[in-house]
This record gives structure tokens, sequence and C-alpha cells, in this order.
């Protein structure tokens, strides 16, 4: 369900939720592990950012008893736009109406996907304004470098886990404007997994087939350092103040991006890029297509050898008892089935829709 003209009314992933049942100790983590700041709280929310992140904030985490994705947020390219896009929501019954804003934006329309991913798009935005101690004299940068943690730069993407894969990515086709630029494929075709984007990015917003059948569910939120060297420091961080890695520092084939990936302590997945893999300005981008012998290296190019099973059943909302390893709990011992390490061929086969 593709557009037969390119549609150009969705500017960039602009900010995401998370809910946390461990609000403070998520903040902890995205401040003095990450380098984020704190710019705001209300409510029962903690609104943060990145310093090379241009508006007021790209990242809400909400008080909750259960982690998961509270909702994330596309910007328009115009008020026009904006308006099209709320009108073709409406008319294929994706919507469900506006609100009167948040921290940092105005008004917005709220929308679900097939799936249940809660879903906004808004044109007005706070732009970031440092305060005379945070300024710096490199103009282009909002903010200076925050002097704490191994700080992330900007908001990178998002990785949804669906029910049903091809019909969450041909709803980001065709009402949003999003562009496939690679996909993992069963034998019959079907989509395992999918990186789509509005930008030049390799992805935006990324789709991953559920592999225990939910709805509406986070895999993970990804922030960008550009420096491989970064995923290393940071990995020395978090190993010694508790946190268990869940994967990496590895290098992906989809992406071509280095990464590593840790929970949280609210217990949600958040990668980390390294670098910005490659960018695409071609306007006829085919779409590159892993399937067959060619998943191991889609998934992992380099580094790890395999991934841990539950990298592909894990997601939040939690809906299974055994989780990965976090800032303060115990690892799981036991090595039954749900929790030894797999091959990326055997994966594939747990993630099928």
């Amino acid at each position: 369900m593709k557009r037969e003209e390119p549609l150009f009314d969705v500017a960039q992933l602009a900010h995401l939720e998370i809910y946390s049942p461990k609000i403070e100790e998520s903040v902890a983590f995205f401040r003095e592990i990450l380098g984020m700041s704190v710019a705001a709280r209300e409510g029962k929310s903690v609104y943060m950012r990145a310093y090379e992140d241009h508006y007021h904030n790209t990242l809400k985490i909400t008080d909750h008893h259960e982690a998961g994705l509270g909702h994330l947020s596309l910007r328009a390219t115009s008020p026009n736009a904006l308006e099209r896009r709320v009108k073709e929501l409406e008319e294929k019954g994706y919507g469900i109406g506006w609100i009167d804003g948040d921290v940092g934006h105005g008004p917005a329309y709220q929308f679900k996907s097939p799936d249940g991913h809660l879903m906004e798009i808004f044109y007005e935005v706070e732009y970031f304004e440092a305060p005379e101690e945070e300024k710096t004299k490199l103009l282009n940068r909002p903010q200076r470098r925050p002097n704490i943690g191994v700080p992330v730069r900007r908001l990178d993407h998002i990785n949804l886990l669906s029910s049903n894969p091809r019909e969450t990515v041909e709803f980001l086709e065709a009402l949003l404007g999003f562009k496939v630029n690679e996909r993992i494929l069963d034998e019959d075709n079907n989509d395992i997994a999918a990186w789509t984007s509005v930008t030049n990015l390799a992805h935006d917003i990324a789709v991953m087939g559920d592999a225990l059948g939910e709805k509406g569910r986070l895999h993970h939120i990804c922030y960008w350092y550009g420096y491989p060297q970064s995923l290393t420091d940071v990995s020395d961080l978090l190993i010694e103040r508790g946190f268990e890695i869940e994967a990496g520092p590895l290098k992906h084939g989809v992406s071509q991006a280095s990464c590593l990936y840790v929970c949280e302590p609210g217990g949600n997945r958040v990668e980390l890029f390294g670098d910005a893999g490659y960018l695409i300005f071609d306007p006829d981008w085919k779409t590159v297509e892993w399937k067959g012998e060619d998943l191991q290296k889609a998934i992992i190019w380099q580094g790890a050898a395999e991934l841990p099973a539950d990298f592909f059943r894990y997601g939040t909302p939690v809906r299974e008892e055994k989780v990965p390893a976090i800032a303060g709990q115990a690892p799981i011992e036991e090595e039954t089935e749900d929790v030894r390490s797999v091959t990326v061929e055997e994966s594939k086969e747990q993630a099928k829709v």
C-alpha cells in the first residue's frame, strides 16, 4: 500500500514518551550514565534532552505501574502538512483527537497505529534556549557538552514490536510517508522486521514482529553518539555501576551502525548508536531485502556471535516472567530454553508472525 507520489508531510521523529515504574531511577540513568539533562518536571512526568537536541526535550519519562511506550511524536513539515495528515488519519479511522499540547510543543493530533501504538503529530515547537552557564561558543550546537557520564548527542530512532509488521509498515508508508529502506523477510516474503524513515537516516522508526504475538509493545528507543569509541567508554561506566549489557558493542548489517543494548532501571530497552551507519540521499533507493543465508550478517555484521533469546521476545510492557538483568537485579541463573543464547537463524523463527 504505497503512495504513487512521495509524501513529505512528516519532517522527523520529534520526541518519545516512555513509562517507568521506577521513575527517579530511570531519570538518574539517563542523566548520570547518558549525560542527558532534565528540561522540566510536570505532574508525573520528567522531560529530558540530549545536548545536541535542538528542541526543548526529546524524552518524556512518566511514572506508571509498568514500563512501556507512552507515545511517539512526529513533527509535521508545516501547518498545512499537519492539516493534511490529520484529515487523512481521520478519514482512514485511525484518529483519536487533538490535545492542547505538552511541555515543549503546541497542539498535537493523536492517533494509533493498526497495532495500537499511540502516536501524535504537531507543528508548533519550542526550541531549547541554553541558560548562560550552558552556552557554547560552537554556535551550531544548542548547549555546552555535559561533563557527566558519557553524553549522548541526539535522539536517533525507535523500534516498535508489532503483531503484524507488514500492516504497521504499510500504515507508516501510506499515511505518514515513511520509506522502507531495509527489511528482513521470511521464506514466504512476510516481514520479520523493517526499517523505515522520513529523513536521510537508515531508520527513524523500525518495526519488528512480536514473538509473543502481543500488540503495541516497545522493543527499544535509541540515542546517538557519533563516535564508536563512546560505546567502549559507556560500557565501562555501565558495568561498574551494576548494569548488565544485553548485547554489544557490535555492528549491525542492517543500518551498518555500531551499537549496544541495555535496559534502563524502569525496564525499557535502550540502544546506543556509536555512529550513523550510512545516510540515504537517493530518491529511488531500492529497499534492501535480507533473507535466507544472509540473515546472520543482517543482524550482526561484527562483534557478538549471537544474541540472547530474550532479545527477540522481551519488550515493554513485559508479558513474560523472565526479563533481562538490570541494575540492582540478580541475573537469571537457570539455563532454560527460554533464556539461553540463540543464533540469529533460530531467532528469526521466534520472531515470525
